[in-house]
């Protein structure tokens, strides 16, 4: 089995589309046929239906599929651990991060970091949290700096680096706003605009009510706090934002509650072998680490 046909089989599983695979890896579309009839050759079993322009996985491709990303993630790291010896610190580093993080937490340290080390090429995947997790999981990412799960999974190394606190917000004019600071089991009362539902951050919230007995009513979701601050602005509902993202289109209630806090960090698996790359990135997160 060459790593070729591995990647291309990984690429038409993933995308359900012999010619988004195609798009992936700059290749044809017959050229990924090619590979996939190839590695079906060498398994001696079809891997993919074909009916109706649909693509699905056969019995032993959904088989084959976790075995082929272990195999891959494999050849990547006796790569990496070949490429370390040399201590330089070069080469690719795939990194994934959420939009807030990206826009608000990491400019400074990718500014130091790529000054340090000009050699290595970034390449930068901003996704959900909950994402990057699974794709750090899944070995399609070297590391991810990202809201951490309340619950770590026992894979991963898990590294706190900041501390977000959240504060309930809604527009200047919104009906919260006027008079009296609120009780929490006030919002119940009004519609609020949050994360999505599988969330870390919703969890948190949701979470924090419930504690109290409460509800929440959620009208509208998004998983951009940007576009949930200019909702919030608009009177569409409150919510509850990072202080960074808070400005004087928002006001800002102060609710008689304990802090809502989210942590950031960065993960990596625990059974990678990590690059140079990897380890230089890691080390200027550790000196970023907020004191608890």
């Amino acid at each position: 089995m060459d790593t070729q046909s591995l990647q291309a089989f990984l690429a038409v599983a993933d995308h359900g589309s012999f010619s988004l695979a195609g798009e992936q890896l700059h290749l044809t579309q017959p050229a990924v046929s090619k590979r996939i009839a190839s590695l079906e050759e060498q398994v001696g079993a079809r891997l993919f239906d074909r009916i109706n322009r649909r693509v699905s996985l056969t019995e032993a491709g959904r088989l084959l599929l976790p075995r082929a990303r272990q195999i891959l993630v494999m050849v990547d790291d006796s790569r990496r651990a070949l490429s370390n010896l040399s201590g330089d610190v070069a080469g690719s580093l795939t990194m994934g991060t959420s939009h807030h993080i990206g826009l608000h937490r990491l400019p400074p340290l990718l500014k130091r970091y790529t000054r340090a080390h000009p050699e290595v090429r970034l390449d930068m995947r901003f996704l959900d949290s909950e994402q990057a997790y699974q794709e750090v999981l899944d070995g399609e990412l070297e590391i991810a700096v990202v809201t951490l799960a309340p619950v770590p999974d026992p894979q991963l190394t898990v590294v706190p680096v900041w501390v977000d606190r959240l504060r309930f917000v809604c527009a200047p004019d919104h009906p919260l706003a006027q008079g009296a600071t609120p009780a929490l089991s006030a919002l119940s009362g009004h519609d609020a605009v949050l994360p999505g539902p599988l969330t870390f951050t919703r969890g948190i919230v949701i979470d924090t009510f419930a504690r109290d007995g409460l509800q929440v009513q959620v009208a509208l979701s998004t998983n951009y706090l940007e576009t949930l601050k200019m909702m919030v602005s608009i009177g569409l509902g409150w919510s509850v934002l990072p202080e960074s993202l808070i400005d004087a289109s928002l006001h800002v209630l102060d609710i008689e509650h304990r802090p809502i806090e989210r942590p950031l960090g960065y993960l990596v698996h625990k059974s990678r072998t990590l690059s140079n790359a990897a380890r230089s990135m890691m080390a200027l997160l550790d000196e970023a680490r907020q004191t608890p």
